[in-house]
C-alpha cells in the first residue's frame, strides 16, 4: 500500500509517497516510475531506509540538504525500516530559502506516513 501526503506553500504543492521496499534494486525501481510519472514536475526528491547501515537520500536539485535529509530524519524520527519515501514538487513561483524548502519536505514526509501502514 502507497500511504500519500500533500503540503502546501506559497504556491508549491509538495506531493508525498510512502512505500515498503525489500531491497535497493526495488527502491531504484520506484524511484524511476515516480520521475516517469510526474516527469513535468520541478523536483522529485526521495529518501528510502533498508536497515541500520543502508540509506540514500537525493535533493534532486534543490539546495543541498533541504530534501532529501528531512525526508530522512522523518523516517528515522518513526523509527521505520524498509521504506521509500518520494516527495514531488510542483514550484509555485515563489523562492521558499533554504529552511521554507526543509520544513516543506519534513510536512510533506509527516503527512504520508501519518498514513502508512506496515
Amino acid at each position: 500500500m502507497i500511504a500519500e501526503g500533500i503540503y502546501k506553500d506559497r504556491g508549491s504543492k509538495f506531493l508525498a509517497f510512502a512505500e515498503p521496499i525489500e531491497n535497493e534494486e526495488q527502491a531504484k525501481e520506484r524511484i524511476a516510475w515516480y520521475k516517469k510519472k510526474y516527469h513535468d514536475a520541478r523536483h522529485v526528491c526521495y529518501a528510502y531506509r533498508l536497515g541500520t547501515n543502508l540509506f540514500r537520500t537525493k535533493d534532486d536539485g534543490e539546495p543541498h540538504g533541504t530534501a532529501g535529509v528531512p525526508i530522512l530524519r522523518t523516517i528515522d524520527a518513526k523509527g521505520l525500516d524498509n521504506i521509500l519515501v518520494v516527495v514531488v514538487r510542483y514550484f509555485g513561483g515563489t523562492l521558499l530559502g533554504t529552511g521554507g524548502l526543509m520544513v516543506a519536505y519534513r510536512e510533506a514526509t509527516k503527512d504520508a506516513l501519518a498514513h502508512y501502514t506496515i
